[in-house]
């Protein structure tokens, strides 16, 4: 009886030091330091607001860039409301010190004027851009993303990439179905990186 006692009493104290062990570790987990992958690839397009914008013109700012479109009814509203809801928990750091931007895949239909009237509809309260279509086409693709046209609209994978304050691209999360707790905790791990 007292052997079986002593091996539940090391196993019960094994697993507590075990629990304790991967609690402590979670902030360290937590504010692993992400990959870099390269320079970000540069732009210069216009927002909706009529200003010629570049990559430069963001400083210091930890950047979110995802290509989507304003008639797309899949995933690119999908992806927007995604973003609000990031854009809502960073409080106060959101315009400070991070900033989304979101280019247009169809420039041809997406004029400032329209990407203005999307974001005011959406309550985005970030920066959107529209180009010439090669200049578009190119900048798509040094980011990783393919848009072919149909006739239901772009067909388009979708990836938000974060840079940081230095100008480097750092992680792409994929799709819609990203963490967006993970998304939010690796803004805020570039934001006290020194």
């Amino acid at each position: 009886m007292r052997l079986v006692f002593a091996v539940v009493l090391c196993l019960t104290l094994a697993l507590a030091a075990t629990a304790a062990e991967t609690h402590d570790s979670e902030p360290f987990l937590a504010a692993a330091r992400l990959p870099i992958i390269r320079p970000a690839p540069e732009f210069a397009l216009v927002s909706q607001d009529g200003d010629t914008v570049t990559l430069d013109a963001f400083g210091e700012k930890i950047l979110a860039v995802n290509f989507i479109y304003t008639n797309c009814v899949d995933t690119c509203p999908v992806l927007t409301s995604l973003m609000i809801h990031v854009q809502e928990e960073l409080g106060e750091e959101f315009g400070k010190r991070v900033e989304f931007v979101s280019i247009t895949l169809d420039p041809t239909h997406d004029t400032p004027e329209v990407l203005r009237h999307y974001a005011d509809a959406h309550g985005a309260g970030w920066t959107f851009l529209t180009g010439s279509l090669p200049a578009i086409r190119e900048i798509a693709r040094k980011y990783g993303v393919l848009a072919v046209q149909g006739k239901d609209g772009i067909s388009h994978n979708l990836l938000t990439s974060l840079i940081d304050r230095q100008g480097m691209l750092r992680v792409q999360y994929v799709g819609t179905r990203f963490n967006v707790e993970e998304f939010r905790r690796d803004l805020l791990n570039l934001m006290n990186e020194h």
